[in-house]
């Protein structure tokens, strides 16, 4: 007589599973805090195993974040994280993997990293922490600091003008870009829940507010007093509406987007723009609101999935050639592979 053993299903996991027993170690109200809180509350509605789940971080305040996860991880070189990520999720395309960067890690000497992984489009993750400063370094400016502002490497004032993150990467061809901040601890989480539905790279850049070398940089998006002037919350689907009780909203006007006040000007919600998540060329206006770059006027500053395509992943890529060449002319010798078909005979 066979035994029929039945397979219990495992406990769901809490957001206290995924903390580590190491002690958090960031300046007191640190935004990184917040990041921490509200991705170990989502990870368990993920259903993946600890034990499938990777955090790689580079260099700097938000790196630490590895120790703090009770999953696999390595702090690892300064702006090198994505690279290695790369290599961690080609090896084991079965993993989830989480990238974290601060803003000078990833745009500064992680770079050249940061544009060929949103391009490779592996299906990781990559947030970065963006508090717009250097704050392990104690203060110097960043890639993504204002122009003009002042900071122990800019005494006078920076002349340079700074990345827009969510510009860059829909220009390096990302196939998600998202932003958020840590201050709204609800749009966070769904967020990150979109990044990891998302089969490709997301990208998601989280304003960070550092208490200590740029405190308050990013209040004016969280502030009750100033955030629904300041601050737009994009939902696919819905019209672009912002202000007090909803009172603005944006539409074309040819190809250029213009702020109505929607009482005075008796216009219908449905005649606004549309957000369309899968639409770059929109996406590519709205990462622009960044900027004051439309007719000189200030527009808010967009959060939450600017873009998302769906397009085949690197490892998909490779793991589909690989069979291809081992169906057609069998499994090759690493010696041949490294030799190459090419030799020479030197006399």
């Amino acid at each position: 007589m066979d035994t029929v053993i039945e397979k219990v299903p495992a406990p769901k996991l809490t957001a206290k599973d995924f903390a580590s027993n190491q002690e958090v170690k960031w300046c007191p109200g640190c935004g990184d805090y917040s990041i921490l809180k509200q991705v170990q509350t989502v990870f368990p509605d993920f259903g993946v195993p600890k034990e499938d789940i990777v955090f790689i971080s580079g260099i700097g305040c938000a790196a630490r974040f590895t120790y703090y996860m009770d999953t696999y991880g390595m702090h690892s070189i300064h702006g090198r994280a994505a690279a290695i990520a790369s290599g961690v999720k080609a090896t084991n395309p079965n993993l989830s993997v989480w990238i974290v960067s601060g803003d000078g890690d990833a745009f500064s000497i992680g770079g050249n990293h940061f544009i060929h992984l949103m391009r490779k489009n592996f299906d990781v993750n990559y947030m970065v922490f963006n508090n717009q400063i250097y704050g392990l370094t104690k203060g110097q400016y960043s890639p993504t600091s204002e122009k003009g502002k002042v900071a122990k490497s800019t005494p006078y004032g920076s002349v340079e003008e700074p990345f827009n993150p969510s510009e860059l990467a829909l220009g390096a061809r990302a196939s998600f870009v998202a932003r958020s901040l840590d201050r709204d601890p609800k749009h966070m989480q769904m967020v990150l829940k979109r990044a990891h539905e998302h089969k490709g790279t997301s990208f998601v850049e989280i304003y960070q507010n550092c208490p200590v070398f740029n405190d308050g940089t990013f209040f004016a998006f969280s502030e009750k007093e100033t955030k629904q002037e300041q601050a737009i919350f994009l939902e696919h689907g819905k019209p672009l509406i912002f202000g007090n009780g909803g009172s603005k909203g944006i539409k074309f006007d040819g190809l250029t987007p213009v702020i109505v006040d929607i009482q005075e000007s008796g216009i219908s919600p449905n005649d606004l723009w549309i957000h369309d998540e899968k639409d770059k060329t929109k996406a590519g206006i709205i990462a622009r609101f960044f900027d004051t770059t439309f007719n000189d006027v200030h527009f808010p500053r967009p959060f939450g999935v600017i873009y998302t395509e769906d397009r085949p992943t690197y490892e998909e890529g490779m793991t589909n050639q690989i069979e291809e060449l081992i169906a057609r002319k069998g499994r090759p010798s690493l010696d041949k592979i490294l030799s190459g078909d090419k030799t020479w005979t030197i006399l």
